[in-house]
């Protein structure tokens, strides 16, 4: 019987305190993205999601490297997802005894990366991309105002 070798390995942040809409907005980001990449823009983007993401994309990678091996030049992040989790309710007291509820929610992120020298069935993710823009070098020729007598020659 052969065994099929396991091409991927995941991280998962449970109750992380921010909203899942702030998590997916940089999660969107780094989706199908190769481990360098995903490295590069986490840094450099100014939300503060980045920093709890960028640990779990550091993990996801110690966990491939020590599970199968694998070295992070082949790494893709092939899953991430963010999902809500529970919400922490407080009180807050206001003025004449009044009190105004305080609602914090979490989120659990999930980072799944794949080995892509394991997997046989990969396609090179920009190869399947289109060009939005095509580049046109156009040859741009000036006319020469002061020699060919045409704003000074006027009298």
């Amino acid at each position: 019987m052969l065994k099929k070798k396991k091409t991927e390995v995941y991280a998962l942040g449970e109750h992380i305190s921010m909203s899942a809409d702030k998590a997916r907005r940089v999660i969107d980001q780094i989706r199908g993205r190769s481990y360098e990449e995903t490295l590069m823009i986490l840094e450099l983007m100014p939300y503060r999601a980045c920093y709890p993401i960028l640990k779990l994309v550091y993990s996801a990678a110690a966990n491939a490297s020590y599970n199968m091996g694998s070295s992070e030049a082949n790494l893709v992040i092939s899953k991430a997802e963010v999902n809500g989790g529970t919400t922490v309710k407080k009180l807050k007291p206001r003025a004449r005894g009044r009190s105004f509820p305080i609602k914090r929610s979490t989120c659990h992120i999930t980072i799944v990366m794949k080995d892509i020298s394991l997997d046989d069935e990969y396609v090179e993710m920009d190869s399947l991309k289109k060009t939005r823009w095509k580049k046109k070098y156009t040859a741009m020729s000036y006319r020469d105002m002061y020699n060919s007598g045409g704003l000074w020659d006027k009298k």
